[in-house]
C-alpha cells in the first residue's frame, strides 16, 4: 500500500517539474508557423490583386454593414484570407473569436449540423461595443469554406436559416465551383469572383517573403515558382518554404523548385516528343517505361505534353486528334487506369499522327 502511495506521489510530482522547467523558456520561444499562415493578410488592404472585392469590402467596413457574401474562384487566390481579414477589422482581436464561426470541408456539414450548430450560433444576439471603443456591428459572421462540397439538403436548410437570422448573422460562402451551389443560395448573396493571381503580383509577393526571411535565390527560381504554381499563391509560398528548408546554406535554384514541385524536366518531355515524332515503337516503350519508373505522375506528364503539343508546329487536324486522345486518357487516369498503358496509348496516337503529317 505504501509503495502504491509512494508511486502516486512521484507520478503527480513529475508533471509539475516538467511544467516548471518549460515555464520561462517556453514563453520566450516564438511559435513556428507555416509561411502560408505567417504571411496571410492581416487586413483587407493587404489582399493582393482582387481590387473589386477589396473596394466593396472597404466600403462595407466603413458603414459597418455587410451583405451575405459568396466568394468563388481557383484555390490559393485569397478567398478565405479576405473574409478573415475583414472579420478581424470589423470585430477586433478580442471579439473575433466570439463573433466568427468557421466551418471547413473537413468538418461534418450535413443537414443536421446546419440545423443544430449553425442555427444555434446564428440565433445568438450580440452587443455593438468593442473593448477599444471602436464601433462594432450588431451581427456575427458564419464562414462556410468549401461550400460546394455541402449536400443539397444541407444547402436547402441553410437557405431558411440565412433568411430568418438576417438581423443577427451574415454568411460568407466560399467555393471553387459556383455551379455546385443551389440557385436560392446564390441569389441571397453578393457574388465575387477571385481571379488567378497575375505573374507579376505573385512574383512581388514571393520577393517580399524572400527579403523578410533573408533567403538567397536566383531570378530563375522565382520565375519557376510562378510558373509551377499556376496562379495559386498558397502553393507558391509552400514550395518556397520547402526549398528554403532544403537549401539552408546555398541559394534556391530553379532545379530545386522543379524537384519539389514534382514537375517533369523539360528535357524529358522534349525527348519523349522527339521519339514520338521521329523514333520507333521499341524506343517509345523504353522511354515511357523510364518515365513511369522515375515516379513522375502521369497526370503531370499529360499536362506538360498538352502544353508542348499546342505550341508544336504540326497540323490542326493532328493536334485535334492528339488532344482528343489526351482527354480520354485523362478520364481513364482519373478512374484509376494503369499509368504505363495509358501513356503508351497516348504516345502511340501521337506517333501515328506524326506519320500521317509526314
Amino acid at each position: 500500500m505504501q509503495a502504491f502511495l509512494k508511486g502516486a506521489t512521484i507520478q503527480s510530482a513529475k508533471p509539475q517539474k516538467d511544467k516548471a522547467a518549460a515555464g520561462p523558456s517556453g514563453e520566450k520561444k516564438q511559435k513556428a508557423l507555416p509561411w502560408v499562415e505567417k504571411y496571410r493578410p492581416k487586413c483587407v488592404d493587404e489582399v493582393a490583386f482582387q481590387e473589386e472585392v477589396v473596394a466593396v469590402l472597404k466600403k462595407s467596413l466603413e458603414g459597418a454593414d455587410l451583405p451575405n457574401l459568396l466568394f468563388y474562384g481557383p484555390p490559393g487566390t485569397g478567398k478565405t484570407s479576405t473574409i478573415l481579414a475583414a472579420a478581424r477589422e470589423l470585430f477586433g482581436p478580442v471579439l473575433y473569436r466570439q463573433r466568427v464561426l468557421e466551418l471547413n470541408a473537413s468538418d461534418e456539414r450535413g443537414i443536421q449540423v446546419v440545423r443544430d450548430k449553425v442555427k444555434r450560433f446564428a440565433q445568438l444576439t450580440v452587443a455593438g461595443t468593442r473593448s477599444d471603443g471602436k464601433p462594432c456591428p450588431h451581427f456575427k459572421i458564419i464562414i462556410l469554406d468549401e461550400a460546394d462540397s455541402m449536400t443539397a439538403p444541407a444547402q436547402a436548410a441553410l437557405r431558411r436559416t440565412m433568411e430568418k437570422e438576417s438581423r443577427t448573422t451574415r454568411f460568407c460562402l466560399i467555393c471553387n465551383y459556383i455551379s455546385r451551389i443551389i440557385e436560392p443560395l446564390t441569389s441571397r448573396c453578393s457574388k465575387f469572383r477571385f481571379k488567378p493571381l497575375a505573374n507579376q503580383i505573385q512574383r512581388q509577393r514571393l520577393l517580399d517573403i524572400c527579403a523578410k526571411e533573408d533567403l538567397k535565390y536566383t531570378s530563375e527560381s522565382i520565375d519557376a515558382l510562378v510558373r509551377v504554381s499556376e496562379g495559386d499563391l498558397r502553393k507558391a509560398i509552400t514550395y518556397l518554404q520547402s526549398a528554403a528548408r532544403l537549401n539552408t546554406e546555398k541559394e534556391i535554384t530553379e532545379k530545386a523548385i522543379t524537384e519539389i514541385a514534382g514537375v517533369v524536366p523539360t528535357k524529358t518531355i522534349d525527348n519523349l516528343l522527339e521519339i514520338c515524332f521521329k523514333g520507333t515503337f521499341e524506343k517509345l516503350e523504353v522511354a515511357v517505361k523510364n518515365i513511369v519508373d522515375e515516379g513522375y505522375a502521369a497526370t503531370q506528364v499529360l499536362g506538360q505534353l498538352h502544353e508542348a503539343i499546342i505550341e508544336r508546329d504540326i497540323g490542326d487536324k493532328q493536334k485535334s486528334a492528339i488532344t482528343e486522345k489526351m482527354a480520354v486518357v485523362d478520364k481513364c487516369l482519373t478512374d484509376g487506369a494503369d499509368e504505363y498503358l495509358q501513356m503508351l496509348s497516348l504516345c502511340s496516337v501521337m506517333m501515328q499522327q506524326a506519320a500521317e503529317n509526314n
